[in-house]
């Protein structure tokens, strides 16, 4: 990634996260923050990653709906961020902090078994 394609997108993000904080926060859609903004080398296309607190169903229903609202959004971006051409956008769920919650779950769960395990059979008094 160049350094141009990581400003835009982090300037795409700031804006996006200012838009979302202001316009987004309905009760139809999860707690969201804009994760990640990837560019495309040629600055044509955003791929947004939001992370949404809640279960399935509730990230399918604000991916659904952010999805509905990207002509808008695509809008948003066009009049705020200075560009040749404002960037097609494609919205995606970072499960990221989904993935780490599954791996510390795992780690604890280990770590509870071998601290449950007869501590006199490790050595056998020898």
């Amino acid at each position: 990634m160049s350094v141009r394609t990581e400003k835009v997108g982090n300037l795409i993000k700031q804006e996006l996260g200012s838009l979302i904080e202001r316009d987004y926060r309905t009760s139809e859609m999860g707690f969201m923050t804009v994760t990640k903004v990837v560019m495309s080398p040629d600055l044509r296309l955003a791929r947004i990653y939001i992370s949404v607190f809640g279960d399935a169903k509730v990230k399918d229903r604000t991916l659904f709906l952010l999805n509905e609202a990207k002509k808008d959004i695509r809008q948003f971006i066009g009049a705020n961020v200075r560009l040749k051409f404002t960037p097609e956008i494609a919205f995606f769920i970072d499960d990221t902090m989904d993935y780490v919650a599954n791996i510390e779950e795992l780690l604890k769960k280990t770590h509870e078994e071998n601290n449950n395990e007869d501590p006199g059979n490790e050595n056998d008094g020898k």
